[in-house]
């Protein structure tokens, strides 16, 4: 064989594993490698070139929790054994994992509105309550299915991820995406609010205290403030924090708006003579780098014995024993505990053992129709005598009116803050708007 037939059959050799070697490449690029299924290149490649299928997204419930649970082998074990059992349902459609707990199921075929939901409401049933055996343990997993019945595939994948976060916000088994929802207006609206609520707090710290002044009810007089949060946006507008707190926390700035109403509360309380109290979450009490400021704060201001934190009671309490450590530790700085908004959420009179507050502020839902619901009163009336035996503080709440004033007095609460009593302020005013009552 001469040397030119040897190198044309090598060229062809190398040719042909080169093709392979691609080939396989490509092929490892469009698969997911622990459940073998096409991912989501694979999926997008699908979408973008073909017309006519039905799309719909499958979401495990839970899996992170399953995963913290069991152990990321147990999660993997989980996410192989869904695949499998997809696989086997869906023989005539296209399965895919589009990333973590996610997965794809297309179907060569349009499905209109009324069909889609039927389909997708049995598939609720067929897979609720999924078994798997890991060694002597069983393991059940649920899902949430979401899909679209726009008119146009023109960011279907889009289209059918709000549904699905949709369906998950309101705990839904599945959902469907439809133009006349306007989902993607909402989308819109909360990135523009969104971008709105970060360069108020990180670019020109909009984040404001506003005061509302707490009277003794004995005296009627003025005794101690409460620092409420405010956004003001680059256009003057004021924000009140249940529009502007829960999207901080998503964007993970939350802990700016803490740190900057302790730091200007202790700035201005220091010019005057009254106590003042601020409000702290469970996620602030968790977070180490916030105990850290607020110890420096307390430390360099000597106003400790000045300041209450009010832990809002009806916040979910996950570890109560680092909440007791984060009290006990403050106290030392001679700060004063609340509880806030007591007669909501889990409400718990071993919460109160627990954690021995100095003040217990009883929830605006039961002060405000004090005066015409009788269980209110007894509810109320319940909560003062525990906290006089264990001697604790009361405060009421959204006390609104004269009648309302009259009624937290003569059932021997302590205090009493309301806007009949005045509106947070960004100022502190030195006299009630009533203080005769």
């Amino acid at each position: 064989m001469n040397k030119e037939l040897m190198f044309e059959q090598r060229c062809k050799q190398l040719s042909t594993e080169l093709e392979t070697t691609r080939k396989t490449l490509i092929e490892q690029f469009y698969i997911d490698p622990l459940t073998s299924l096409p991912n989501l290149y694979k999926l997008r490649h699908y979408l973008e070139n073909n017309s006519d299928f039905t799309f719909v997204i499958v979401n495990i419930d839970n899996f992170k929790l399953l995963n913290d649970f069991y152990g990321f082998l147990v999660g993997d074990f989980i996410l192989e054994s869904f695949a499998k059992t997809l696989k086997q349902r869906f023989d005539d459609a296209m399965i895919y994992r589009i990333a973590g707990d996610e997965f794809a199921i297309v179907k060569k075929e349009k499905m209109n509105f009324y069909t889609l939901k039927k389909y997708l409401n049995q598939l609720s049933l067929e897979m609720a309550h999924l078994k798997y055996a890991y060694a002597q343990t069983e393991i059940f997993v649920d899902c949430t299915f979401a899909s679209s019945a726009s008119s146009r595939y023109n960011d279907i994948f889009s289209k059918v991820n709000m549904a699905l976060k949709y369906a998950k916000e309101e705990r839904l088994k599945f959902w469907i995406y439809e133009d006349s929802m306007k989902l993607t207006q909402i989308y819109e609206n909360n990135l523009i609010y969104a971008t709105k609520v970060r360069k108020a707090i990180v670019d020109f710290s909009g984040i404001v205290p506003y005061f509302q002044p707490i009277i003794d009810n004995t005296t009627n007089k003025i005794v101690k403030f409460e620092s409420l949060s405010r956004l003001i946006d680059e256009q003057g507008v004021i924000h009140a924090p249940n529009a502007f707190i829960p999207i901080a926390k998503t964007i993970k700035v939350y802990d700016i708006i803490t740190k900057t109403i302790i730091k200007k509360s202790f700035d201005i309380f220091a010019k005057t003579p009254y106590d003042f109290s601020i409000n702290l979450s469970f996620e602030d009490i968790m977070n180490d780098q916030m105990y850290s400021y607020i110890i420096t704060m307390l430390e360099d201001s000597g106003m400790g014995e000045r300041v209450t934190f009010e832990l809002l009671e009806s916040e979910k309490v996950d570890d109560f024993d680092k909440v007791i450590r984060f009290f006990t530790e403050i106290r030392r700085h001679g700060v004063k505990v609340a509880i806030d908004d007591f007669g909501s959420g889990f409400s718990n009179f071993s919460y109160i053992i627990n954690l021995h507050p100095d003040f217990i502020k009883i929830d605006g839902s039961l002060i405000k129709c004090l005066d015409t619901d009788k269980n209110a009163q007894i509810v109320v009336e319940t909560i003062v005598d525990f906290s006089k035996k264990l001697g604790i503080k009361t405060v009421a709440e959204f006390v609104h009116s004269s009648t309302i004033l009259s009624t937290v007095q003569n059932l021997g609460i302590d205090y009493s803050q309301g806007y009949y009593i005045d509106e947070p302020s960004p100022k502190i005013i030195d006299e009630p708007l009533h203080p005769k009552g």
